[in-house]
């Protein structure tokens, strides 16, 4: 068996078609034993799908900066001093 550890790991390869058939089977296991991985899985793969539905829209308008509002913008970057 698997730490939960080891599970959120697989879970976030998995999500990036990472993982491999050997570990998506044991986080499968892990999964009818640990409840908290298994809402952890399906929390990080619906925050995926909205991302990509957000990422899409985005693509889709051109959201761009004034020549005015680019120069308040350095203006302020230039106050703080990092």
């Amino acid at each position: 068996m698997i730490s939960c550890d080891e599970a959120t790991l697989i879970c976030d390869k998995s999500q990036y078609k990472e993982a491999t058939l050997a570990e998506k089977l044991k986080l499968n296991g892990h999964f009818f034993q640990c409840k908290i991985c298994r809402l952890y899985s399906n929390q990080n793969n619906r925050m995926t799908f909205l991302f990509q539905i957000k990422a899409i829209n985005c693509k889709q308008h051109k959201n761009c900066l004034s020549q005015a509002e680019k120069e308040k913008l350095a203006i302020e970057l230039k106050k703080v001093k990092v």
